[in-house]
This record gives structure tokens, sequence and C-alpha cells, in this order.
């Protein structure tokens, strides 16, 4: 989803969390530096592309 880039809003509306939940999501990957935050959007890393491409491997 943030592959391209999203704001906070989307991702609570698409993934249907609540803003304090996602929020908490939010900061623990960008601690693990699987997002980025880059003028009010959130942007998948590399680093997280290849998180992303192994957890669907794997079904997660």
């Amino acid at each position: 989803m943030a592959n391209n880039g999203a704001k906070k809003t989307h991702i609570v509306y698409e993934v249907n969390l609540n803003f304090n939940i996602a929020r908490k999501y939010l900061e623990m990957l960008k601690e693990k530096e699987l997002i980025r935050h880059e003028n009010g959007l959130f942007i998948t890393t590399d680093k997280g592309k290849i998180f992303q491409e192994l957890a669907t491997k794997i079904k997660l």
C-alpha cells in the first residue's frame, strides 16, 4: 500500500484500524526501517519491500 507513498489517513481506512493502533504500528515499522516518513507520506523502504515479498511467500 505504501510502496508509492500513502498518508496515515489512507492507511488507517484501508486496513480498518483506529488511529492510535495505526500510529503504534507505523512507529514500529519506522523503527525497523521497513517504512520511512517523508513529506507527509509513509513510503516502503527497500528493506520493507523485501520483507513484504518474504511475508507473501510464507503467507503471513
